[in-house]
């Protein structure tokens, strides 16, 4: 009998059929291993599916590595958080698992509070001008990324090479340009999170006033009373609806479509008006466009830049809800008018010096706020689509080398293979001899197609390990959502009922049929009125948001980008409901109360399980 005080341990599960030998793929510390095994039974391992929502592939593992590292050195060695450390990451059965590592010795805390509040206290009161100064660095580190180049290797060294006595060859600089590159990602992540754990620690001290201060309060209502900031993640899809605006207004729109982006530039470029609305677009494309679907965290996710079909379709839906008469403006007034109102009745609750302590901790949430959703436009979406550009950049550098034959083939290595694999094709290049692991590498590469696949056709459990007594990381609370509460309720049974709880993520209570998406590739299978049922929305499915009666996720948080963006747009939404994408099906009939997190199937349609790696 399963021990009901802890999930699953690594060793205890089997990979899905064709999945065997997953393990060789990865660099061996991101990897379950039996010399680590007391310490990682020991300890909660829940999957990060917000971010890889499906199974990564050997070099996407890389990702993980940065923002993991990231994550830590700031938590740890940079700002000493007290109460919790970094998380440390696996990749189990191809998806990434991640464990906060708590701090529990009284005097530890307090030890490390020493250095916490004179560190943190000069970024709070210098947020604003550190927060330019951060801009401006993570935007230097995308240009150095941009500059990087994988050219073919030429029959001969270019005559340069001697008559300015260089000394060195050229093609050392493919080798170069790829370290170049990969730590640049390294180091973009460690800015990535220079300001995100202070962000959620400013807005979990107000989070802790208002609990205590009023003890019946909502999460909810804590969360609304820093809602309606303009923030740049809502730039995109704002971009989105103006170009829908100008469509009408130009008598343009009914040419707008997802489904064709070539006929669709095509008869804009015929007309005088269409052109008009193309300049429009072209205008809104740089930087706005350069935005992932999703995350950003692996290779095969699709940018609007990359993919016209993705905006296409969310303009052409706003254009569907002008037709019939309705406002599709994000509705920021309102919510700074219910915000304002929630704020005055709490606050006349206090005392004059309890009110001056609400008001100064009220005014830190709203001031770090910004910085908790912008981050993921700089880094995510910016940072992540230069990346990746010059990973697949890379693997046409493979192909025209004769070391592979498909471009993707360059993602079946992990960082460290690759490195190898570019020093045996620049090493044989420069002696003109034949590459040494062509061969080699093309039945592995083979092999790891199978096990990819297969991996990515099961759906990652919740957790795995022996949950703390108290979960205390202010990360995996304000963004995962994972906090002691939710963790016993993963424990408790996840095969059946009609309910399932998670976060309140967005208020509002809707009744709908649900659309189940694993990924931004099916955005356009949903339809008008229905639920979308998924492992994690991201900012970018703005345009789904125009559509949804109300969203159910597996993962998040109070603050994670979900239920920010949720909240934003006025739409109902539950979180972190842990099991929704395995037990809710589309075609089911289901009402969520986005207030108190429950979600419950009020008719259940037919249709197969899925298998959990």
């Amino acid at each position: 009998m399963a021990d009901p005080r802890r999930f699953a341990y690594f060793r205890e599960t089997e990979p899905p059929r064709g999945g065997e030998g997953w393990e060789s793929m990865y660099p061996y510390y991101l990897v379950p291993a039996e010399e680590t095994r007391t310490e990682e039974e020991s300890r909660l391992w829940f999957a990060d599916t917000m971010h890889w929502s499906r199974g990564c592939h050997p070099l996407d593992s890389v990702i993980a590595e940065a923002a993991y590292l990231g994550a830590g050195q700031n938590s740890t060695r940079i700002f000493a958080l007290p109460a919790s450390l970094g998380q440390d990451v696996r990749v189990h059965h191809g998806y990434v698992y991640i464990s906060p590592v708590p701090v529990t010795d009284p005097e530890e805390i307090a030890r490390r509070a020493e250095h916490f509040h004179p560190r943190a206290g000069y970024y709070y009161e210098n947020w604003d001008e550190l927060y330019a100064r951060w801009k401006h660095k993570v935007a230097g580190v995308i240009d150095d990324m941009r500059s990087v180049a994988f050219p073919s290797l030429p029959e001969y060294e270019p005559i340069e090479v001697v008559t300015e006595a260089r000394g060195r060859s050229t093609a050392w600089e493919v080798i170069a340009d790829y370290r170049r590159l990969i730590d640049d990602l390294f180091v973009v992540w460690q800015h990535h999170f220079e300001f995100l754990n202070l962000g959620y620690g400013g807005y979990i001290v107000f989070f802790e006033f208002c609990r205590e201060a009023f003890p019946e309060i909502s999460e909810q209502a804590i969360a609304r009373m820093v809602a309606g900031i303009d923030v740049v993640a809502f730039r995109p899809d704002d971009e989105l609806r103006g170009l829908a605006v100008l469509a009408r207004d130009l008598g343009v729109d009914h040419v707008v479509t997802g489904d064709d982006p070539r006929r669709t530039f095509t008869a804009m470029a015929g007309t005088a008006k269409g052109r008009r609305w193309l300049r429009a677009y072209e205008k809104a494309k740089d930087p706005w466009f350069n935005y992932f679907a999703e995350y950003g965290f692996t290779h095969d996710q699709d940018t609007w830049l990359g993919n016209p079909g993705i905006p296409l379709t969310g303009i052409a839906r706003y254009i569907t809800r002008l037709r019939a008469g309705e406002e599709i403006a994000r509705p920021v007034a309102r919510l700074r008018a219910e915000r304002d109102e929630i704020v005055a009745e709490y606050r006349g609750l206090l005392t004059e010096d309890e009110a001056a302590q609400f008001d100064e901790l009220l005014g830190l949430a709203r001031r770090v706020f910004p910085y908790i959703e912008e981050h993921n436009i700089y880094v995510e979406h910016w940072a992540h689509a230069v990346f990746w550009q010059k990973m697949w950049e890379l693997g046409d550098f493979l192909v025209d080398s004769g070391f592979a034959t498909a471009r993707d083939d360059v993602f079946y290595l992990n960082r460290f293979e690759l490195e190898a694999v570019l020093h045996d094709i620049v090493q044989s290049w420069a002696i003109g001899v034949a590459q040494r692991g062509a061969r080699r590498w093309a039945s592995e590469i083979e092999r790891r197609r199978v096990i990819v696949a297969a991996l990515r056709s099961a759906t990652p459990r919740p957790a795995y390990g022996t949950p703390p007594d108290r979960v205390t990381d202010p990360f995996a609370i304000m963004n995962f959502g994972i906090t002691t509460e939710r963790v016993a309720a993963w424990l408790g049974p996840d095969g059946g009922g009609d309910r399932l709880t998670g976060v309140g993520g967005s208020p509002g209570v809707v009744e709908g049929t649900v659309r189940l998406l694993r990924s931004e590739q099916e955005l356009g299978d949903l339809r008008p009125g229905e639920v979308l049922v998924c492992p994690i929305s991201a900012p970018s499915w703005g345009p789904a948001f125009s559509v949804a009666a109300g969203i159910v996720t597996d993962t998040g948080g109070m603050m994670c980008h979900a239920a920010i963006v949720c909240r934003e747009y006025g739409l109902p939404a539950v979180v972190g409901a842990g099991f929704a994408t395995t037990r809710l099906r589309t075609g089911d009939r289901v009402r969520l109360d986005g207030t108190t997190g429950e979600v419950v199937v009020l008719n259940a349609a037919s249709g197969p399980t899925v298998a959990a790696a």
